[in-house]
């Protein structure tokens, strides 16, 4: 289906002539909303290793690029031009450590009017940009993939889980 088969009344972020907008969210009540979003980050078996040790110049990648991505949570309505800023009750960022690469998760919580998947889906990529950053002297050849949102819950649309 091409764009232009599209009206403008089935996109919340466009008004009736097209334009931009941001949806309007004060009719809605506030209710608690979770969001988890994952990322994995592909690198060589010696990158992994080090990031697993601790053994990298620039120090515990990790703990590093946890605080990144709760910084970048923080800060999603500025980097996203038409994301509401909502009130975060909490942020955590995880590692699951493999062999040749790392997945990141993360996940954000409020009370509030909409919901946190952008605030998720945030945090878990700037956490992966953080481990890039600090490995590249080892591994330019990392891959940032798989970025997706794998739950969320409440607000009108209810849950929703990756399958």
């Amino acid at each position: 289906m091409s764009s232009s088969e599209f009206t403008h009344s089935e996109f919340t972020h466009l008004d009736g002539s097209g334009r931009a907008r941001m949806v309007d969210v004060s009719a809605k009540q506030p209710t608690l909303r979770r969001a988890t979003a994952r990322a994995r980050i592909a690198m060589s078996e010696d990158t992994a290793a080090a990031v697993a040790e601790g053994s990298t110049r620039k120090g515990d990648v990790l703990a590093v690029a946890r605080v990144a991505g709760i910084s970048a949570a923080k800060r999603t309505s500025e980097l996203i031009p038409l994301c509401h800023h909502v009130t975060l009750s909490s942020v955590s960022v995880s590692f699951r450590l493999a062999a040749d690469h790392v997945v990141v998760e993360a996940t954000a919580e409020t009370v509030d009017r909409t919901g946190v998947e952008m605030e998720a889906l945030t945090a878990c990529a700037a956490s992966a940009l953080t481990i890039y950053d600090m490995c590249k002297s080892l591994d330019r050849s990392m891959v940032i993939g798989e970025l997706c949102l794998w739950e969320k819950t409440g607000g009108r649309s209810g849950t929703y889980e990756r399958g």
